[in-house]
């Protein structure tokens, strides 16, 4: 294009411009994922084996201070530089859109020639290349100020473009340095690209692409995987320590596929010594990879953390660390393929069957795993300082505590009793983690979604099971009994009896627990009907004084329709009258009141009708917006950050998931595959669908809620679902039907088309027209 150049500018703006947008892309990700976060900081307990944790936690790793501290000077340095550039544009932007004479001069605009001149002579013996203090740039821009008020050429191309040289050509500058287009450098430029793009971005895919092949979405081994599969189904029924041994032989723990995993020589002397300390053990089993060196480390070191064996710190227990460490996505890996090997058996592709202990028994590895607990251990030793000797004050005759959640609903002086042998610092703190722990309440509903009659099971058809949980801690049901005891002392030094921590569990949550009325008194049970007896027979009263209220009304427009009739209903009153000599207006009078009364009963049923159908429409839009909901929920993808759980012997702060889905206990069978709930904050909704099964009769069903991080915090409902037989496909329908009329119409119209002459030629006007020639 006439008017136009195009250079390479290595030192102009348009360079500048590059590098700021450059380092900008490159600076920004690498803050937000390389800067490291602080950890906010959350009430501990002061027990020893926390406290270990949290120094273990605070430690740096090995080489890791000094790459987080190579990270932030280098993030620093290039926010550094681009500040430097942004400042420098700005310098750029200002000179190049701020071009004033009289500034750069520095007269005023009502100056003579003879100060202008003055003003120019003066700067120019400063900023002259030849002068020490020169400045060949600001020399220009004097120069050129100079012109565009002494030269009348300049003075009017300024005042008329804005530019004493007048209105210069569009110029284009290219960010890049020219040296890379010269002659003498295209051999090193076409190495340099050849090397880039030929060379090192087709092996770092080729890494990558190597790597991540190896793994699943979870990041789980797929040989892992394919492990799993063999062993759950050569064992479709499989007890917890056969699931465990079974897990110790994942791939991860072996050299060859994890290079993280550190073979030391102390092995040898250590892991002989710890095994003859652990039974059980299995040992002798001869099964391949159970019976391999790394399974029966692994499974040794399993089976001491169980146990809360103290190991030697810096060889063995720091393998323990980071195998306890893997073990959460193991179990989930070792679930989701169980709950797999069930839909293919159902299918008919696989001939075993895995029952439902199998899946069960994987789900217990993982709080077993995370507590630090064999699956024979009271659920109380989860809390710090309750040891095996504590346990016997527990039990007791009248009230035994089993769960953390009977003793934290037990008074407070029973409660104190129960921890007798714990400090006060140390009561206190076994109260602050029962505070914490999570309560969660379940509502389930069932129906056939999509379906005229949701609440009709059929046979084949298929049920959406809707599990709504609402997480609360145990501090919020009980707080009542937390606070305060079971007697408050009351005016007169009388004792009033407090009511039961589940009252303040159906003011918090939601839920009506049963309570027993006082002896002596009315109980609340007698009152009530008493109560609904007054309100029916006031409501029978009311509704024969509104029936009256109509009978008289009615009566009073049956009158004025009668004297306000036509002519034809006089004539047939006075000829009945003449006939039969008997009056039968009371009877007209009865037959229009119940006329009236039918069209009235008509009228507010089909006001019944609305309001139903416009209640049905509104229940419509909102399942659709709960639907539209979901998917996008769907879309956004799961969060994995819920609650921290309180895990003293976990290596990591672990977060709190849950596994629910429904099952058949009578026949041993998984019904849905579990679903993992890792957001659940405060509320959660989860949908299990089933097909209903294929005869009818009546079937019970348990909605199952798991934690994967707790012992005794699991939940189960039943339901029952009475199935009915399948409906008939129908083979007629009114809309499907037509009128001889509209099959006549269509008949005259095909016949219409067929009259008319086709645009394309036929054989037989061919025919003809060669005849005539």
């Amino acid at each position: 294009m006439a008017g136009m150049r195009f250079q390479y500018d290595e030192s102009g703006s348009t360079f500048f411009y590059f590098l700021t947008s450059f380092l900008g892309l490159v600076l920004l990700p690498c803050t937000f994922y390389f800067w490291p976060d602080g950890t906010k900081e959350e009430e501990r307990d002061n027990c020893e084996v926390f406290q270990r944790k949290q120094a273990r936690l605070k430690k740096p790793e090995k080489w890791k201070g000094l790459r987080k501290t190579t990270q932030r000077i280098l993030i620093i340095i290039g926010w550094a530089l681009m500040a430097i550039l942004v400042y420098k544009l700005q310098q750029f932007d200002y000179e190049y859109a701020n071009f004033d004479p009289y500034d750069i001069l520095g007269v005023s605009m009502s100056s003579s020639l003879a100060d202008i001149k003055k003003a120019y002579r003066k700067q120019s013996l400063i900023y002259h290349p030849d002068k020490p203090t020169g400045d060949e740039r600001k020399f220009m821009r004097l120069n050129k100020a100079y012109r565009a008020l002494t030269d009348e050429d300049a003075k009017r191309n300024f005042d008329r473009y804005g530019n004493p040289d007048g209105p210069g050509a569009m110029h284009f500058g290219i960010a890049l340095p020219s040296w890379i287009v010269e002659k003498e450098n295209s051999l090193w430029v076409l190495g340099l690209y050849g090397l880039v793009f030929m060379i090192a971005l087709p092996t770092v895919v080729a890494i990558w692409w190597y790597r991540s092949s190896k793994f699943s979405n979870d990041q789980v081994l797929l040989d892992t995987t394919q492990l799993y599969y063999y062993f759950f189904h050569k064992t479709p029924h499989m007890v917890f320590k056969r699931a465990l041994m079974v897990l110790a032989a994942s791939l991860e723990f072996e050299k060859g596929h994890n290079p993280e995993i550190v073979e030391r020589p102390t092995d040898n002397i250590e892991l002989p010594q710890l095994i003859k300390q652990l039974p059980n053990l299995g040992e002798k089993n001869k099964e391949r990879p159970l019976c391999f060196a790394y399974s029966m480390k692994a499974r040794s070191l399993l089976h001491a953390h169980l146990s809360r064996m103290r190991l030697p710190a810096d060889t063995l227990d720091q393998d323990r660390l980071y195998i306890v460490k893997c073990c959460p996505i193991l179990i989930q890996e070792m679930v989701t393929c169980v709950a797999q090997l069930i839909m293919l058996a159902h299918a008919g592709r696989i001939s075993r069957l895995p029952s439902l202990d199998t899946i069960e028994a994987c789900m217990k590895l993982s709080p077993h795993i995370v507590q630090a607990l064999w699956d024979s251990k009271n659920p109380l030793l989860q809390l710090p300082h309750v040891t095996e000797d504590s346990l016997r004050h527990f039990v007791s005759k009248r009230r035994p505590v089993k769960t953390i959640e009977q003793l934290i609903a037990l008074p407070a002086t029973e409660r104190r009793h129960v921890l007798r042998s714990l400090s006060e610092e140390e009561f206190n703190e076994v109260m602050i983690v029962c505070r914490r722990m999570p309560k969660i309440e379940m509502e389930v509903n069932y129906e056939v979604v999509d379906d005229d009659d949701s609440g009709v099971f059929t046979a084949g058809a298929i049920v959406t099971v809707t599990v709504n949980l609402r997480r609360h801690t145990m501090g919020e049901v009980y707080e009542h009994s937390l606070q305060e005891g079971e007697l408050t002392k009351v005016e007169g030094g009388q004792e009033k009896e407090e009511e039961p921590a589940a009252t303040t569990v159906a003011k918090k949550s939601g839920w009506k627990p049963k309570t027993q009325p006082k002896k002596g008194g009315k109980s609340k049970a007698k009152a009530q009907p008493q109560k609904k007896k007054q309100q029916q027979q006031q409501q029978q009263q009311q509704q024969q004084q509104h029936s009256n209220k109509k009978e008289e009304e009615g009566q009073e427009k049956s009158k004025k329709h009668k004297i306000a009739g036509g002519s034809q209903q006089v004539e047939r009153v006075e000829a009945v009258v003449d006939e039969k000599g008997e009056q039968v207006t009371d009877d007209d009078e009865s037959a229009s009141h119940s006329d009236e009364s039918q069209a009235e009963e008509a009228d507010t049923e089909s006001h019944k009708d609305e309001k139903a159908s416009a209640l049905d429409d509104d229940a419509e839009w909102e399942r659709f917006q709960k639907g539209l909901t979901k998917r996008e929920k769907a879309l956004e993808g799961k969060s994995k950050m819920s609650h921290t759980v309180h895990c003293p012997f976990f290596p990591e702060d672990k977060q709190e998931y849950w596994w629910t889905y429904v099952c058949d206990r009578k026949k041993h069978m998984l019904v849905t595959a579990p679903y993992q709930i890792t957001n659940l904050v405060d509320q959660e909704e989860v949908q299990l669908k089933f097909t209903a099964p294929p005869r009818p009769g009546i079937y019970s069903y348990q909605v199952c809620l798991r934690s994967d991080s707790y012992l005794g915090l699991d939940q189960t409902q039943d339901i029952k679902l009475d199935v009915k037989e399948a409906r008939e496909i129908p083979t007629e329908h009114p809309q499907w039907e037509t009128s001889s009329d509209e099959e006549e119409e269509d008949e005259n119209e095909v016949a219409r088309d067929e009259g008319d002459d086709s645009e394309y030629t036929t054989d037989d006007e061919v025919t003809d027209d060669s005849g005539e020639e």
